[in-house]
């Protein structure tokens, strides 16, 4: 319980033992109305000055203004004991939330504990604690056991085990070694570690992770901008037919009907009528709802950079899945090699010179694959042709490598290829010289997240690549996805995606699932963009609008889950609190409600529906 919170504790605690005493001794008149006073001041001083503030800036109309009025009208009216109580309820109410809001903050907080503090630089063989912004990109940083990577780095000198559940929100560790790319925000668990750093820390991951964290709150969702919207113009049109309550009706009877009227009830009832309409219900527990949905996301490893996404994704019925990195492992491996006619040896020396300067996942595995150090001197006149492959000359010699496409664009006839996997074709010197197949393999969960994204009620599931057919084709049979769409470029992706959002329905809302690095373009054509595997990417934190920190596609079906709850949370707080409210304005309009069932009314709904938005933190998997 943080200082703020005690204090309105202890607050409560004295006024109602001085209520509770005070409604108990035989006093009258003025010494009543004084001893009153000091409980009610404990109480609500502070909503008193917050009024008096909201007058003077000509901001009148919010709930701190209905509470002064309600609770000193019915002060002066002698109703000291529930005018008092109707503050101190307030006050409990006010106090519920305080504690709901830290819950769900709590989680998002334990992410924020990953912003380091400071990073170990050696200077004259001893080791000097600076602030991370003063790093430069390039310097050797030293991580010790039980601290944070302060930036992100490859490890240069020393082994260790990294705790990575801050970002991932998974406990498995991590083993690291010299070579290994490292992310900051990861807790070294053992070893010393020297990294060098790659980025400046305002540029690390840690940096951006707690940037779009921080700003997720001022995205708001439909509901939060109408509950913003219907709390500007319901608050004083009560206010002004609590007015009229206290007014016309005594006046109506005076005037027309020539009877005896007591002004006095009738002001009660305003009253009443003014504590029962408080919009607190709505106003606090509609984004607390949102905001314990985020907070409960973020503990599962899932960042949601607003509520809008948060609602937009529980109306998800379409999800189109990138294939490689995203449902496969994009770990490639060289299977085979087909239809040569020069050793393989030479082939594979000749694909790797030409694939050089590609960071591509497949020409990654063609250099693993050969395992010799590649001479740059050795190539020129490199061209990659998006979605084909790549020309280049190699010892003066003319290769090519790439797909079917390519080879047809030169004019060459290749060879097909009976295996399954991703086929490199190569020619050299114009001449066909065989194939080189690569396989990769599923994610372990690829299987059961297509399963379980079908539970969430997903009527959908696509499959775009730009892998050969019969890969495609496996994969999608296997992991049981509906549509697949094979040999794409990276532009008839967007193509693809336009002409499944143009199938659906409006309030029916598209999800592509990507690696975050090439499908930038996807991610933001999409309703909703999710990146898979995007720990670190730039690409994924600038496009995508919900970011999974590890890349288990299960994940996708759990953001579903916990969206779905918070939708359906929000809903059922603004049914009940409008209901109740209705119901309970007519009661007292009429005389049936007093000051009791107002104070129910506002604070006792209030309570439920801030309870109730606290259960979008607690999400189980299904």
């Amino acid at each position: 319980m943080s200082k703020k919170q005690k204090k309105a504790l202890i607050r409560i605690i004295c006024s109602t033992i001085l209520i509770i005493v005070l409604s108990f001794l035989p006093i009258k008149g003025y010494v009543r109305f004084g001893l009153f006073m000091i409980p009610y001041l404990i109480i609500g001083y502070d909503i008193l000055k917050k009024a008096i503030k909201g007058i003077l800036k000509r901001q009148v109309f919010d709930e701190n203004f209905l509470m002064a009025v309600a609770t000193v009208g019915a002060i002066i009216l002698g109703d000291y004991t529930e005018g008092v109580a109707v503050m101190l309820f307030y006050q409990i109410g006010e106090l519920f939330q305080s504690y709901a809001v830290g819950k769900s903050r709590k989680n998002i907080s334990e992410l924020m504990d990953i912003r380091p503090d400071y990073a170990n630089v050696e200077v004259d063989g001893k080791l000097e604690k600076v602030d991370p912004d003063e790093v430069e990109k390039g310097s050797v940083i030293v991580v010790k056991p039980g601290e944070k990577l302060p930036i992100d780095g490859i490890v240069v000198d020393g082994n260790a085990t990294l705790n990575t559940s801050a970002l991932t929100g998974e406990s498995m560790p991590r083993e690291v070694t010299v070579g290994d790319e490292v992310i900051s925000g990861c807790i070294n668990m053992n070893g010393v570690l020297k990294v060098q750093t790659t980025r400046e820390f305002g540029e690390s991951t840690v940096s951006k992770i707690l940037d779009l964290v921080e700003n997720a709150s001022s995205k708001k969702s439909k509901s939060e901008n109408f509950i913003t919207k219907f709390a500007r113009v319901y608050t004083p049109a009560v206010c002004y037919a609590s007015l009229a309550l206290a007014v016309l009706p005594p006046l109506f009877s005076m005037l027309i009907l020539k009877a005896d009227v007591n002004w006095q009830v009738w002001i009660y009832r305003a009253l009443t009528f003014l504590v029962i309409s408080c919009p607190c219900a709505l106003v606090i527990s509609i984004p607390l709802s949102f905001f314990a949905g985020i907070g409960g996301a973020s503990k599962k490893g899932i960042l949601v950079k607003g509520s809008n996404y948060l609602e937009i994704l529980a109306d998800t019925k379409y999800v189109v899945f990138d294939k490689t990195g995203t449902m496969t492992q994009g770990v490639f491996e060289v299977s085979g090699i087909h239809h040569n006619h020069i050793a393989d040896e030479k082939l594979l020396e000749y694909a790797a010179l030409a694939e050089s300067y590609s960071s591509h996942p497949i020409s990654l595995s063609i250099k693993r694959a050969y395992g010799k150090d590649i001479d740059p001197d050795r190539v020129s006149n490199i061209e990659e042709i998006s979605g084909h492959g790549v020309v280049a000359t190699v010892d003066g010699i003319k290769v090519a490598a790439g797909n079917a496409k390519l080879m047809n664009q030169l004019g060459i006839e290749c060879m097909n290829c009976h295996h399954i996997g991703t086929v490199i074709h190569m020619a050299v010197d114009g001449m066909y010289e065989g194939h080189i197949l690569i396989s990769d393999v599923l994610k372990p969960t690829a299987k059961e997240a297509v399963k379980k994204l079908k539970k969430t009620g997903v009527a959908k599931t696509v499959m775009l690549t730009g892998d050969a057919k019969a890969v495609a084709d496996k994969i999608a049979k296997e992991l049981q996805i509906e549509e697949v769409y094979s040999e794409l470029l990276p532009a008839d992706k967007v193509v693809k995606v336009e002409e499944l959002l143009s199938q659906k329905r409006n309030k029916e809302k598209l999800a592509f699932v990507g690696d975050g690095i090439n499908d930038a373009p996807v991610l933001s054509r999409a309703d909703i963009g999710i990146a898979m595997g995007a720990l670190g990417s730039d690409a994924a934190i600038e496009a995508a609008d919900i970011v999974l920190m590890d890349d288990d596609p299960v994940k996708i079906a759990t953001a579903i889950q916990i969206s779905k709850k918070c939708l359906r949370i929000v809903y059922e707080n603004i049914y009940f609190a409008i209901g109740i409210k209705l119901f309970c304005l007519l009661l007292g309009a009429i005389g049936i409600a007093n000051m009791w069932a107002a104070i129910f009314a506002d604070v006792g709904v209030m309570v439920i529906a801030v309870l109730n938005a606290i259960r979008v933190l607690y999400v189980r998997d299904n």
